[in-house]
């Protein structure tokens, strides 16, 4: 005689979506394992300075040079931010085109580079560009 359970017969069923976060699991951990056995070496390297070149200070363009103490000169000649700010503004009311250069010793932080940058630009200087060599010592 053959019993019929009163319990509905259910079939097995496979779930995927575990499987798939699993799999996600693992190609992250194994990514970054891969990421960190890498060992980067590299090298200081001090490039080098141009040592023939030209000067291109012009007497229609300001050249103002930021010390390594945050001092700045205009020209070679030290002044005062607020004096540098009343020197370019009277220049870019008579050339609203007028150019500023600034450039900054090796050890000058950034931080006086900006604060110079942010004076000419109060001063209303619309062309303005930093100099990419080291500059000699103010007087």
């Amino acid at each position: 005689m053959k019993i019929i359970s009163p319990l509905p017969k259910k079939r097995g069923r496979l779930e995927i979506i575990p499987l798939i976060d699993i799999m996600f699991f693992l190609l992250a951990a194994f990514m970054m394992v891969s990421l960190q056995m890498q060992h980067l070496v590299s090298i200081q390297a001090s490039l080098p300075t141009a040592t023939q070149a030209k000067s291109t200070a012009k007497p229609d363009m300001a050249n103002i040079l930021v010390t390594r103490t945050g001092q700045v000169a205009l020209d070679d000649r030290p002044i005062s931010f607020p004096e540098l700010q009343t020197h370019i503004a009277q220049k870019i009311a008579a050339n609203p085109a007028y150019p500023v250069y600034i450039s900054g010793q090796k050890e000058t932080p950034h931080a006086a580079m900006i604060y110079a940058l942010d004076f000419v630009r109060r001063a209303g200087a619309q062309k303005v560009a930093f100099a990419v060599k080291v500059a000699t010592a103010a007087p």
